[in-house]
């Protein structure tokens, strides 16, 4: 529950702290004291948007706090899985810079809006003049059920079991779309790898083609170069060889009268023995080359083959090309096993859609359960709040498919006087009734310790005298269960309030500032006559004022 608020520089707040008690408290003042600012700062810290418009001093920032008590409302989980310390008062605070920047923060620690808000949202609930358009909501009016009925456990399993349901069913939808233009694609995936398996390629063929190629392509000049070398080397008249053999003679000859002709001619035989192998090794590839006209016409088709299917397939390498033809032998692979991957699908999906019809039909039943009573208890609480011949009937209407909350839709239908069949909210309730009614509903949600903090904005829009006391009385029961603050213009619900909180104006220096003060007995006694009497307060104002805090 709400325990403390703290506004700093927020309209025309320029400073206020209160401290708020549990039960049922009211919060009075004149038209434009400020009651709705409070609302409006509170929000802040609930995770709505807010505008620079808000700041009093432009050159200030805007601050809001507020403390929680939140020890027995099982938030542990929810803080935990968001990285949050845990500690039995939670402190929510805003910060709106002048420039319109904002800040928010969770026990100090820095959160983003939307958690702050989700947070918020498990808090408090503020009930305003716009709140009653929730009523004709398939959302709300399904909620109500389930909160009465307290399945609220039984629908998270139930909707984590849907989720698994929907993602496997969306993976079949998936599979099943590739699966058709996997299809239809099948047969050019076919062409295409039994084009590149045809071709029988290997790793380096074209390197070797290319360079058998070049030799057979000129085979006669390069056979006429190793002829006439092999001539000069060792077949001509005279060869080297031959010229060699001879210098050595001469200088074996010299060797006897002169030392370093020994060491020449040793060099020299080295040199011929060189030149010899070089003289076979020319000969053998004389012989070796050889003009193939049918071979180059082989070799030029494949390399042709070669470079189309590398133009083709925009690579360069006969390696790039097997990887095409690995690739491209996996999807027809994968196209294959498709079908008895959609079956397995088709099967889980039909076990998991059991399952969940299942856990749905379970669910239905409790709701049907706890619908009359809900009717009735709805019922008994208008005919308190001056509608005793309201009628409220709950349908609960099967889906075609199960949704995300079961395999049911509900829906509320009303009628605020005898003689009328009850139809839809939004076709016949009027202001006053549908204020009434939601009160009601709310009450009746309140009975199941659901809510911390419910906050009323002037829920008597509509209503007055005896069934102001009435509405009065409810929201006083409401409060044994929660905390629950109602801001109001009626003395007949202020007058039932635990609390009294009273907002007023003052001036100072030219300036005008909100201010918010927690009453005494008098002072509530004095400022309900004075709602009784409008300006002046009569005694006869005081005394029935006196008997409203007795009521």
């Amino acid at each position: 529950m709400l325990i403390k608020l703290f506004i700093e520089n927020y309209a025309l707040i320029d400073r206020l702290e209160i401290d708020f008690s549990p039960g049922f408290s009211v919060i009075t003042g004149e038209t434009g004291a400020g009651k709705s600012i409070l609302l409006g700062a509170l929000s802040l810290i609930l995770g709505q948007r807010a505008e620079t418009s808000i700041l009093q001093n432009k050159s200030q920032k805007c601050v809001v706090e507020g403390s929680f008590s939140i020890s027995e409302y099982g938030l542990e989980n929810f803080f935990r899985e968001n990285d949050l310390d845990f500690e039995r008062t939670a402190i929510l605070r805003r910060e709106i810079s002048p420039s319109g920047k904002s800040r928010a923060f969770i026990n100090d620690t820095p959160v983003g809006l939307n958690l702050l808000k989700d947070l918020g949202d498990r808090l408090v609930n503020i009930h305003s003049q716009n709140s009653v358009i929730t009523l004709n909501d398939a959302n709300f009016q399904l909620a109500v059920v389930d909160s009465y009925a307290g399945i609220h456990a039984q629908v998270d399993e139930y909707r984590l079991l849907y989720s698994g349901y929907r993602k496997l069913s969306g993976e079949l939808s998936r599979l099943k779309e590739e699966e058709s233009r996997a299809k239809s694609d099948r047969d050019y995936y076919q062409f295409q790898f039994q084009e590149l398996h045809t071709a029988a390629l290997s790793n380096g063929e074209q390197e070797d083609s290319e360079q058998k190629l070049e030799i057979l392509t000129h085979s006669e000049e390069i056979k006429t170069h190793l002829i006439c070398s092999t001539d000069l080397l060792s077949e001509g008249e005279k060869n080297v060889l031959s010229q060699l053999s001879e210098i050595s003679v001469h200088l074996r000859e010299l060797s006897r009268f002169h030392p370093d002709m020994k060491e020449l001619v040793e060099r020299l035989s080295v040199n011929q023995i060189d030149l010899k192998d070089i003289a076979s090794e020319l000969i053998r590839l004389e012989e070796s080359v050889t003009v193939e006209p049918e071979e180059i016409e082989t070799l030029s088709t494949r390399l042709d083959l070669i470079y189309h299917l590398e133009k083709k397939h925009h690579v360069d390498s006969i390696g790039d090309l097997l990887q095409i033809q690995q690739k491209l032998d996996q999807r027809l692979q994968e196209v294959d096993s498709m079908e008895g991957r959609i079956k397995e699908l088709e099967s889980s999906l039909g076990e998991e859609r059991k399952k969940l019809e299942a856990r749905a039909g379970k669910i239905s039943g409790l709701r049907k359960k706890a619908i009359p009573e809900i009717e009735k208890k709805i019922c008994e609480l208008l005919a308190k709040v001056g509608m005793p011949d309201a009628k409220v009937k709950i349908e609960l209407l099967p889906l075609d498919e199960p949704g995300k909350d079961g395999s049911d839709k509900i829906r509320f239908l009303f009628s605020a006087n005898k003689g009328m069949e009850p139809d839809e909210i939004s076709r016949i309730a009027s202001g006053g009734e549908l204020s009434r009614l939601m009160l009601s509903i709310k009450s009746l949600i309140s009975q199941k310790n659901i809510l911390p903090t419910i906050i009323f904005d002037e829920i008597d829009i509509g209503v007055s005298g005896d069934v102001a006391g009435k509405v009065g009385n409810i929201l006083r029961a409401m409060g044994r269960t929660m905390q629950v603050i109602a801001i109001t213009h009626l003395p007949q619900i202020a007058g039932k309030g635990e609390n009294h909180y009273w907002v007023y104006k003052v001036t100072d220096n030219e300036l005008t500032h909100s201010m918010i003060k927690k009453l005494k007995k008098e002072e509530r006694i004095h400022e309900i006559a004075k709602m009784l009497s409008n300006e002046k307060v009569t005694d006869a104002a005081l005394k029935t004022a006196k008997e409203l805090l007795l009521a």
